[in-house]
């Protein structure tokens, strides 16, 4: 049987996707169902501490998957802190690529105030990291002007490549395709040809994902939740993300979005987001 071109399409944005787990997913992880060599974020909340974090990138590397371990700039309270745990990482051999993010704190806990000082640092080439994600808002930052979040995307991707280092792009999740394409293409007319993982929410309840929506300033209004799929007259039922990759697959272009991944926020648990893409791919 031919596939149709939009089957054919989310086969390829499929084909490489990356998950997020916390330092206390150890367990889901090792139940999961994950492709080996699949790239998985490991967080760097302010209740996890270095063992939790190491340690989850560690199973993550025994599990046969790429650790993409995240640094929280504001979080990080010295410059040793911050080398530790790159040594510690290296030693685990999970040093490879690295997420670096401004983080929640208002004020910097140490001397790093934003993701752009840490990157400026050196140390991150210093402890064999060979590529560095950040953070893209497609629909902007609650707390951050747009004017800001360009000046600061373009200065974080300059100073990773002249660093030799590659570079990529994980965007904030949403519910609402278009916003998420036209921001690409901004960024491509901008010169920023990091390739760019398109952040998308893994099937959770509807109260859930609102919540998180809420808190990271994403619209989700009764148009976009509609279109999603998520009912604000049921907010006891779940969402699964299958409506925005079936419209992404069909509104994305290679030549004008240049090369873009997926990347599932897992709300709704690690081993339920992998079972829920292992049968999306199966359906096509």
């Amino acid at each position: 049987m031919t596939e149709t071109p939009i089957a054919s399409e989310q086969r390829l944005l499929l084909s490489d996707f990356s998950l997020e787990m916390t330092g206390k997913d150890v367990a889901e992880l090792r139940e999961a169902t994950i492709p080996p060599g699949t790239r998985i974020n490991v967080t760097f909340l302010g209740n996890e501490d270095l063992a939790m974090r190491v340690a989850a990138a560690r199973a993550v590397k025994r599990q046969g998957c790429v650790p993409v371990p995240h640094v929280s700039a504001r979080r990080l309270t010295s410059e040793q802190e911050l080398r530790k745990f790159l040594a510690a990482l290296r030693a685990e051999g999970a040093a490879d690529e690295i997420f670096v993010v401004g983080g929640d704190p208002s004020e910097p806990h140490g001397p790093y105030d934003d993701a752009l000082s840490v990157i400026e640092s050196g140390a991150l080439e210093e402890y064999g990291v060979g590529k560095v994600s950040i953070t893209g808002y497609p629909e902007g930052h609650p707390d951050i002007s747009d004017i800001e979040l360009w000046s600061s995307l373009s200065e974080k991707y300059a100073a990773i490549t002249r660093r030799g280092i590659r570079a990529e792009i994980i965007t904030q999740f949403g519910f609402d395709v278009d916003p998420v394409l036209d921001w690409i293409e901004t960024a491509r007319e901008k010169g920023i040809d990091a390739p760019v993982r398109i952040g998308v929410p893994g099937p959770a309840g509807v109260r859930r994902l609102l919540r998180f929506a809420g808190r990271f300033g994403v619209g989700a209004g009764a148009s976009i939740a509609r279109k999603y799929g998520l009912s604000l007259t049921n907010l006891m039922g779940t969402a699964g993300p299958d409506r925005f990759l079936r419209t992404l697959a069909t509104d994305y272009h290679p030549a004008r979005h240049g090369k873009v991944g997926l990347h599932f926020y897992t709300f709704g648990g690690l081993r339920a987001t992998s079972d829920w893409i292992t049968n999306f791919r199966k359906e096509g």
